[in-house]
């Protein structure tokens, strides 16, 4: 189901307003206020983004997505450098206006946007380029929605401890870097996973420099069935908190039960979260391992915003 609907927040007396016309998506629950902007000329600082995202007050989302060319935002000349064919830039900011590097599930949801929109033709089967402050990603069409080649991964040779509300005890947890950081904790069982209040900042020790998002994983029992890796993870994302799904934390929470399970874990993985099912695989390529993640990707409504 597609609809569309104007939305007018609180006014004030003596402002101007701005028109934007937004979409709103989401990948598994994770979702997002998107809009076009290709060449660059809406500038919305950090306050505007966060009014957005606001669930209150503003149309709602853990983050806001600018689809703008490469060649017409500043941090886009790194993507261009990297590759010339990545066009279109993911602008992404979190909840609370922060600029991320990278969003996982949002750049399947800013691929069927650049579809829907007519901004780009990518047929099942095809892949394109798009440009993060992360680098550049390539994106595949698949059957039933995208996947994305998040590139390779770095899992640290670093010690981190990680409390949280509702959870007793502190516990180790494992930096592994996607593109933006995470920090991964394993627990005991369900019981434990759905005991913790997520409604607060989990702390890292020592803090992260740029902080992390931070996935609490339960692998399933049995691990492994018909040669795929099974977990069941929630997370709290920096700047938005937790959200319903985590795409490069799905990634970070497989490839560590992954290095923990040791030389048989398998490469392919169904990460469960609360906004349903996303895969993870891991594959080898001329540079190395890369992760790659895949899932749906759903367009709900379209509208206006005065800002």
């Amino acid at each position: 189901m597609f609809w569309s609907a104007r939305v007018r927040p609180r006014r004030y007396p003596d402002t101007v307003s701005t028109t934007l016309h937004f979409t709103k998506g989401h990948g598994t629950g994770n979702d997002f206020v998107l809009f076009a902007d290709p060449d660059g000329e809406i500038d919305l600082d950090t306050e505007a983004i966060a009014g957005i995202a606001n669930r209150h007050f503003g149309v709602g989302a853990d983050g806001v997505i600018r689809a703008v060319r490469s060649s017409r935002i500043d941090v886009g000349a790194e993507a261009l450098a990297e590759d010339p064919a990545a066009e279109w830039f993911m602008d992404y900011h979190n909840a609370d206006g922060s600029a991320a590097e990278m969003c996982g599930n949002g750049i399947r949801v800013f691929g069927s946007f650049l579809i829907a929109n007519g901004l780009i033709e990518l047929a099942e089967g095809e892949s394109v380029a798009i440009g993060t402050r992360g680098g550049v990603r390539e994106l595949l069409r698949t059957a039933d929605g995208f996947e994305v080649d998040l590139g390779p991964f770095v899992i640290l040779d670093s010690e981190a401890t990680v409390s949280a509300a509702e959870l007793h005890v502190a516990r180790p947890g494992l930096p592994i870097g996607v593109g933006n950081p995470h920090v991964v904790v394993a627990l005991a069982d369900d019981d434990e996973l759905d005991a913790i209040d997520l409604g607060h900042a989990p702390v890292v020790t020592p803090t992260p420099p740029n902080g992390a998002n931070v996935e609490f994983v339960v692998p399933a029992e049995p691990l492994v069935v018909d040669g795929v890796g099974r977990i069941r993870m929630r997370v709290h994302e920096r700047g938005s908190g937790e959200t319903l799904s985590c795409g490069t934390g799905a990634a970070a929470a497989a490839l560590a039960i992954r290095h923990w399970a040791g030389a048989n874990a398998p490469d392919v993985w169904r990460v469960e979260v609360a906004g349903g099912v996303v895969g993870v695989r891991v594959y080898p390529t001329a540079s190395g391992d890369h992760v790659a993640l895949s899932g749906p990707a759903e367009l709900v409504f379209s509208g206006d915003l005065s800002i």
